[in-house]
């Protein structure tokens, strides 16, 4: 029976996000209309006019953009309810001493989330800066995180890294960030954190 309210509220979000698609789709429509019925009478219309023009259609595409961004954040919460969100936040500690290649996420045994990482995302990474990885739905209770990464020593060897850990899910939403160091520099190579 959960599993058909779950479905039938699957098919509510759906056909919702369907609807303010098509809205959307009519408004660009409509841009797209006045844009054109302009250019046919521009030779017509003073100075003062296309000005007028071009500032109503500037209007509307900013409020096409505001419209966008409120289904982005309306579908967001929509896919992911407060309640069962799971965010997981990738860091590096500070060193050289490594090169990331690829970082790979698996909750409860199944692939959630791969990731191959390009120089400008290692830069990144040793300035201080933190990678979204994952964000999800997970329910209430314990789970089990695996997370595995690939990389290079500056030696030029292979890192092949593996660490499981628990987490305790609560009714809450829940942020866990995987702190990853090179081996030697620091006691634990993956390191998971609760935010």
């Amino acid at each position: 029976m959960v599993k058909t309210i779950l479905s039938c509220n699957n098919l509510k979000n759906t056909r919702f996000m369907s609807a303010a698609s098509t809205w959307l789709c009519v408004i660009l429509f409509g841009v797209v209309m006045l844009m054109m019925s302009g250019n046919a009478r521009a030779e017509q219309l003073s100075k003062e006019q296309i000005k007028g023009l071009d500032e109503q259609v500037q209007e509307i595409k900013s409020d096409v953009l505001a419209i966008a961004a409120e289904l982005n954040s309306l579908e967001e919460r929509l896919l992911y309810p407060s309640n069962t969100q799971l965010s997981v936040f990738v860091s590096l500690k500070a060193d050289d001493a490594f090169l990331l290649d690829s970082l790979e996420l698996r909750m409860n045994g199944e692939a959630v989330a791969y990731h191959l990482y390009s120089y400008k995302e290692l830069e990144a990474f040793k300035k201080g800066g933190v990678q979204r990885i994952y964000t999800g739905n997970l329910s209430s209770g314990k789970h089990e995180v695996q997370v595995t990464m690939l990389g290079k020593s500056r030696g030029g060897s292979d890192l092949n890294y593996s660490e499981s850990f628990w987490i305790e899910k609560s009714v809450r939403p829940k942020a866990v960030e995987i702190n990853l160091a090179s081996p030697g520099l620091a006691n634990e190579v993956i390191e998971l954190k609760e935010l």
